[in-house]
């Protein structure tokens, strides 16, 4: 099973992922970075911040992104 790299960034700088997690896909991994992504924002409301503007890098064990999730597109608007 492949390992995928989820490393956090903003204008700030990046937070690595320095261990990874196994996933059968890319799929898969699009879901857990954007389930991350959804707890993170959901701290970071918590204590008045947003942190809206960052995104999930996912990468593969060479570095190389594969996929891009931007924090907001990971939810939707509610009317």
């Amino acid at each position: 099973m492949p390992t995928f790299y989820f490393n956090i960034v903003s204008a700030a700088g990046t937070i690595a992922d320095f261990e990874g997690t196994e996933l059968a896909t890319l799929e898969d991994a699009r879901r857990e970075a954007i389930r991350d992504a959804r707890a993170l924002m959901s701290q970071a409301v918590l204590s008045g911040k947003d942190i809206s503007a960052r995104r999930v890098h996912i990468c593969d064990e060479q570095g190389g992104i594969l996929l891009i999730v931007p924090f907001t597109e990971t939810i939707r608007p509610f009317d």
